[in-house]
C-alpha cells in the first residue's frame, strides 16, 4: 500500500484477551487441540496469571479458536506439542500472533483441567 515492503500496520486492539490454545499434532497429519488458557493478566508483557478454561468467553469464539489452530497445525504438518496465541477483541474477533513449538511453563494449567500428564503425551506422540 506504501509502496514499500518494509513498512506495515497493525492494528490496534483495546483491552484485548490474550488466549492460548494448546495443540497436539503426530506424523499422521492429525493436530488435536486440548483447550484454551487465558493469559491476559499481565504484567510487563509477562503472563501471571492463567485461567483455564476461559469461561466468559462465548462457545463460538472457543470454537473459532479451535478451528485456527488445528487448521494452522495442519497446514504446517506440526508434531508433537504446541501453543498458538491469539489476541482477542471485545468484538470476539481473533487474530493470531505467535505459534510456540514446545510444552510452555503454563501447560500445568491444562494439565490440571484435562487431567494428563503433557510432557507424557508429547513424548507418546
Amino acid at each position: 500500500a506504501f509502496g514499500d515492503g518494509s513498512v506495515f500496520i497493525e492494528r490496534y486492539i483495546e483491552k484485548p484477551r490474550h488466549i492460548e490454545v494448546q495443540i497436539f499434532g503426530d506424523e499422521t497429519g492429525e493436530v488435536i487441540h486440548m483447550f484454551e488458557r487465558d493469559c491476559s493478566v499481565q504484567r510487563r508483557h509477562q503472563k501471571v496469571v492463567e485461567i483455564c478454561p476461559a469461561n466468559y468467553l462465548d462457545e463460538r469464539i472457543k470454537e473459532a479458536l479451535y478451528d485456527d489452530a488445528i487448521k494452522l497445525g495442519r497446514h504446517v504438518g506440526y508434531t508433537c506439542a504446541g501453543t498458538v496465541e491469539f489476541l482477542v477483541d471485545q468484538h470476539g474477533r481473533h487474530y493470531f500472533i505467535e505459534v510456540n513449538p514446545r510444552i510452555q511453563v503454563e501447560h500445568t494449567v491444562t494439565e490440571e483441567v484435562t487431567g494428563l500428564d503433557l510432557v507424557q503425551t508429547q513424548l507418546l506422540v
